[in-house]
């Protein structure tokens, strides 16, 4: 389809059966949410002919207490293990479901596979458990949540449950700035859509767009709705643009590239976006020399680093500042959940600066690599600095291999044509880690001028143990010693207080 046709005509490529289903599933949409009361309401969508499924699971839901049960489509990703000895990776199919709801929903589960022992609803930290009877298991959520159903801890063959409140502003497909696709599959010339300043792509739920969305020197242009997007390279680009927004579509399987890039932009705000990967170095978002990025309550599993954070690489050249990511949840099969500061310019220094990570849930982490471990990495090259980063409400669940932690000023000559320069001025609150798979986490400078200078944890509680220079330990430990973590001699003042001593000092 060629972006500056109508609306209408968009919509009418997907057939006149397809439309007539889509506008009146928006009519229903609109006039539910229009309605003045609080009851509850619940919305579904189509998986669209040719679309694979996956046949492990059953999924119901209904309004609670004792809604209608509607049986939901199950979609399904594609997700990756790396084999340690050769290196080559496995594809495995998954499952989701997608829908949205207000008020509580009643959500019933059936593993057809059958033999179900046990049942987890991941992130633990939402304190679910199901009520389970033999392979069915129901449970409620009370707002829309992102979750993940673990049958027998099953890590591929698991249930990915993504839902939303409803829109309460669906667009009107005939809205002049609304570049609309209704439920169906849509494909474009090219397999690239570029957006125009000032449009929004709309993805309906049910919709699913088998291209790239590219946002290429443009400003308050966005790519927002229900749908899925299943592009055979990065599932979304956003080059030399700023105002962009990005909100609800889930990005699934992209064949090559990320599921999101932004290179030299400013000014975007990501909202629940959804992105699964499967494919080698298949990152989650990454972001090159771009500055004032939010990145909030999105759900990443990747075949790669889930969110990466840089500055210079291929054609994106200056500092990288004044990006928030929170409340997210991460699941890294392949590498790292979180990982800074690898690519920069080594012929004009950079900077990575003003960073707040907050209010993740990470999930898993596997990497056989010991250059690339680390739920959360900091590991500056190419004469990138990094300073500046607050790192708070952090929940690390068990995971398969890897560190809780990396910070490395490093030279990695696969990637690296210098050694970074350093980091500095990094406070970590409230992060914990529950688990026994953890290896020692590291801080390493790389020599006395390329050092990491200014760590504060507070409040690190590993297995339930609070973690503080304070604590009752020999006295010739080091505190790094009673969790098996390292440092050396080019790491300037670590310091390790509880919540109490934190705030005394602030006070003082």
């Amino acid at each position: 389809m060629n972006p500056s046709l109508s609306r209408r005509t968009a919509l009418q490529a997907a057939g006149a059966t397809v439309l007539a289903a889509g506008l009146s599933g928006l009519a229903t949409t609109a006039a539910r949410a229009d309605s003045a009361d609080s009851a509850p309401k619940l919305v579904t969508y189509p998986l669209p002919s040719g679309m694979p499924t996956n046949t492990s699971f059953k999924v119901r839901v209904r309004t609670a207490p004792d809604g209608d049960w509607q049986t939901l489509d199950i979609w399904r990703p594609q997700l990756e293990e790396i084999n340690p000895a050769t290196g080559s990776g496995k594809v495995y199919n998954s499952s989701m479901v997608y829908f949205d709801f207000r008020g509580s929903a009643e959500i019933e589960v059936t593993y057809l596979k059958g033999g179900t022992t046990k049942a987890r609803i991941r992130p633990d930290s939402l304190g679910i458990t199901p009520d389970l009877l033999g392979d069915t298991l129901r449970f409620t959520l009370d707002e829309p949540r992102d979750v993940v159903v673990q049958i027998n801890d099953e890590i591929f063959d698991c249930l990915h449950i993504v839902t939303n409140h409803i829109d309460p502003n669906p667009p009107s497909a005939d809205d002049p700035d609304i570049l609309y696709f209704g439920p169906g599959v849509h494909s474009v010339t090219g397999n690239v859509l570029t957006v125009p300043s000032g449009k929004t792509v709309y993805l309906a739920g049910g919709a699913v767009l088998t291209a790239q969305v590219y946002f290429k020197d443009v400003e308050k242009a966005a790519v927002t709705g229900r749908g899925v997007i299943a592009s055979p390279t990065n599932g979304i680009l956003c080059e030399g643009s700023k105002n962009i927004r990005i909100e609800d579509v889930i990005v699934l399987n992209p064949r090559g590239g990320y599921v999101t890039t932004l290179g030299e932009s400013q000014n975007v705000h990501i909202n629940k976006l959804r992105g699964f990967s499967s494919r080698g170095n298949g990152d989650g978002i990454d972001i090159f020399s771009s500055s004032d990025v939010v990145l909030d309550g999105c759900f990443l599993r990747n075949s790669d680093d889930c969110i990466a954070i840089y500055a210079h690489r291929w054609n994106y050249y200056g500092d990288t500042r004044d990006i928030t990511v929170q409340n997210c949840t991460l699941w890294a099969d392949v590498a790292h959940p979180v990982n800074i500061g690898t690519h920069g310019n080594t012929d004009a220094p950079e900077v990575i600066e003003n960073l707040v990570i907050k209010n993740l849930d990470i999930l898993d982490h596997r990497e056989p690599q010991m250059n690339y471990q680390g739920c959360i990495a900091l590991n500056p090259g190419d004469s990138n600095l990094i300073q500046n980063v607050r790192i708070e409400d952090i929940r690390i669940e068990d995971f398969r291999w890897g560190q809780v932690l990396n910070m490395r000023v490093m030279y990695n000559t696969k990637y690296n044509t210098s050694v970074g320069r350093g980091i500095e001025n990094v406070y970590i609150k409230n992060l914990s880690y529950t688990g026994t798979h953890a290896n020692p986490s590291i801080f390493v400078g790389y020599d006395a001028d390329h050092a990491i200078k200014n760590v504060t944890f507070e409040n690190l509680v590993i297995n339930g143990q609070v973690i503080a220079d304070s604590m009752k330990k020999p006295k010739w430990y080091l505190t790094t010693d009673t969790i098996q973590w390292y440092y050396n001699e080019h790491v300037q003042n670590l310091t390790f207080l509880t919540t109490a001593e934190a705030e005394a000092a602030q006070t003082s």
